[in-house]
């Protein structure tokens, strides 16, 4: 069990972040970036390993991302908002209310990680017809899928477990279990793809068997070790609409902003098939390289969430203001520097994936292009956050409609179906995007922090 000392330093840890906000914002996003470090090399050998197989793997794979990008978006849409309000709870040093957000978050955790892989499940084989997946790279894309929803449970609640953690500050801990799980998905891979001779089949046991593992760690953490600050009991659970619905007015609009998105990733992955498969294997392979550069840039705004929330239960919208400004700064150096290397390495690095030509070169020209977007992403993507942070999902929802439906959406259309350009041209429509969302993002937030400051919570 956790010792009083232990306690006392979760419970000093609102103060110990308002008095050094800097301090705070790596404090939270070093752990989060290093666990995301991992996960990402985890992700850029698993398609490695899965390269090996054939270039039709590597489309299957990349088939099921948006799948696996809509479930993910619920899940981490929950966790958002169970961060927020556990933080905000905090904030106004009430913890009460904040355990009891906690229990309910994985209440709605469990029921989602029961009927969304049921849904997946009935509907799989009309969903990769509409991807626009060949017979021959359907039948792979099934052969992953269906394995990896039977374990979607237990990627839910490590989401929310971690999330919990987050609200009350603590980054490390969750990142510890979490690296550690990819670490063995790392060990499993080849065992399973390669010397158990289960193909793309492996990879997925490989995730859900991890996803477990983790799952233990976190529940015996939890509930028989009692490490945390917050408590979670069955017997002290109260059922709160209240709650719920301060949970929901950030769940739903994050969690649609995140179908939004994988919608649309199916959406582009039906424009990029017209230019075959191996176009689609190229935005799989250059997704992964693409993927490190959002470590930094997703750790710097998760931290977001949680100070946001926390000065913002204190009614400090000074501070809250001071360290977007902060993070915004330190991201775009990391954005500029990222986008240098990665533009000239590029060649180099995708022949780790793959010996075909014609993906290496589809996948080369995505990136050249897409890191001219890295600068305006880390605008957007931390403005919104803060959003998250303030209980408002709304204007989330309503900027990531307009980049990937109304603006990228809308332009890749045109562009192809009209203009009849090439497959460099779906990725110009992606930075152009990202580029409108992010100014409007930044004016908004700026504008929404002078309104809360000129009225006090």
């Amino acid at each position: 069990m956790s010792s009083p000392t232990d306690k006392e330093e979760k419970k000093n840890r609102v103060e110990e972040f308002i008095a050094n906000p800097r301090k705070a914002v790596w404090k939270l996003a070093l752990p989060v970036m290093f666990g995301m470090a991992v996960q990402t090399i985890y992700s850029i050998v698993d398609m490695i390993f899965i390269g090996w197989l054939s270039g039709d793997a590597i489309a299957a794979l990349s088939f099921n991302m948006p799948l696996v990008f809509f479930s993910i978006g619920i899940t981490f849409g929950l966790g958002a908002g169970a961060t927020s309000v556990i933080a905000q709870f905090l904030g106004a040093k009430n913890k009460r209310d904040a355990d009891n957000t906690a229990e309910h978050a994985l209440l709605i955790g469990l029921v989602l990680g029961v009927l969304i892989p049921i849904i997946g499940l009935i509907f799989k084989r009309e969903i990769f017809s509409m991807l626009g997946a060949s017979v021959e790279i359907q039948e792979l894309a099934i052969q992953y899928f269906q394995i990896i929803a039977l374990g979607f449970i237990f990627t839910i609640l490590n989401v929310q477990f971690r999330s919990i953690m987050t609200g009350e500050g603590d980054t490390r801990t969750p990142i510890y279990f979490l690296a550690s799980g990819t670490v063995l998905n790392l060990i499993l891979d080849p065992i399973l793809i390669f010397s158990a001779g289960l193909g793309i089949a492996g990879a997925a046991w490989a995730t859900i068997i991890s996803q477990f593992a983790v799952f233990l760690a976190f529940a015996y953490f939890f509930f028989i070790r009692r490490g945390t600050y917050l408590e979670l009991k069955l017997s002290d659970f109260a059922y709160s609409g209240a709650i719920i619905g301060r949970i929901l007015k950030i769940v739903i609009p994050a969690s649609t902003a995140m179908v939004v998105m994988s919608m649309g990733g199916m959406f582009f992955n039906r424009i990029i098939s017209t230019f075959g498969s191996d176009a689609v294997a190229a935005l799989g392979v250059g997704g992964r390289l693409d993927s490190i550069f959002f470590l930094p840039t997703m750790a710097l705004s998760s931290s977001m969430v949680t100070l946001a929330g926390m000065f913002y239960g204190a009614q400090r919208i000074d501070l809250v203001r001071k360290t977007l400004h902060y993070a915004i700064s330190r991201g775009e150096v990391i954005a500029l520097s990222l986008g240098l290397i990665f533009y000239f390495s590029a060649p180099h690095v995708f022949t780790i994936f793959t010996s075909e030509q014609p993906i290496i070169d589809m996948a080369v020209d995505y990136i050249r292009i897409i890191v001219f977007g890295f600068p305006f992403v880390t605008i957007g993507m931390i403005s919104g956050r803060v959003f998250q942070g303030l209980d408002e999902g709304m204007p989330g929802l309503l900027l990531t409609s307009m980049r990937v439906v109304v603006i990228s959406g809308g332009l890749a259309s045109i562009f192809v179906y009209l203009l009849d350009f090439g497959l460099t041209s779906v990725w110009t429509a992606m930075v152009i995007a990202s580029m409108l969302t992010s100014i409007i993002a930044y004016t908004w937030i700026s504008r929404r922090l002078k309104q809360l400051e000129a009225a006090p919570v």
